[in-house]
């Protein structure tokens, strides 16, 4: 292959992995061209796109965009990438590594242009998970503190309707008659 063609591979790969800070590696072997159309339809439908790259050329591309994957490189891969998270990325991933065992197996992981081991990757959490715990934590503070607030108020608050309550309830009392002299 020329030292252009493989230029214009590598500027393909380049665009497509544009703004892509999350990916899944994956050897796809056994496929018929059905089945495998049918993971790339499915896939899509979930807003993952899965490539077919050329080993030592995305290695290159990956490197050129501060990636440094030592994923295996032996065999064919297949990149796949998009979806809200590394999370959903690598459950879909996961998936269809089920449903097609032995025939689709995940090499390696990248989230945030780190590569991470994939099982670490599954248990990341979504977007929409990562913002509840950052919104939790944030909250966590001012509810310890109306909490520290109203539970001495609330003691307080029962203790004085407890007292305006005796006092309404119990008749007024006459004075008590004075002993006779003796």
């Amino acid at each position: 292959m020329s030292k252009a063609i493989k230029q214009l591979q590598m500027d393909t790969l380049k665009g497509a992995f544009k703004d892509v800070r999350d990916m899944v590696f994956i050897k796809i072997v056994g496929l018929d061209a059905i089945a495998e159309n049918k993971v790339r339809l499915d896939l899509r439908k979930k807003g993952i796109r899965l490539h077919g790259v050329k080993n030592t050329l995305c290695r290159r591309v990956l490197g050129d965009m501060g990636m440094k994957v030592e994923a295996p490189w032996a065999g064919p891969t297949a990149v796949a990438f998009g979806g809200s998270s590394i999370a959903d990325l690598s459950k879909e991933i996961e998936a269809v590594v089920k449903k097609y065992d032995k025939k689709v197996t995940v090499k390696s992981a990248v989230a945030d242009g780190s590569e991470v081991p994939f099982d670490v990757a599954i248990k990341m959490p979504t977007r929409a998970e990562a913002i509840g715990m950052v919104v939790t934590l944030a909250l966590s503070p001012a509810r310890r503190i109306a909490g520290a607030l109203r539970g001495p108020a609330g003691i307080v608050s029962g203790q004085i309707k407890a007292i305006s309550e005796k006092k309404e309830d119990a008749p007024a009392e006459a004075p008590a008659p004075a002993a006779p002299p003796a």
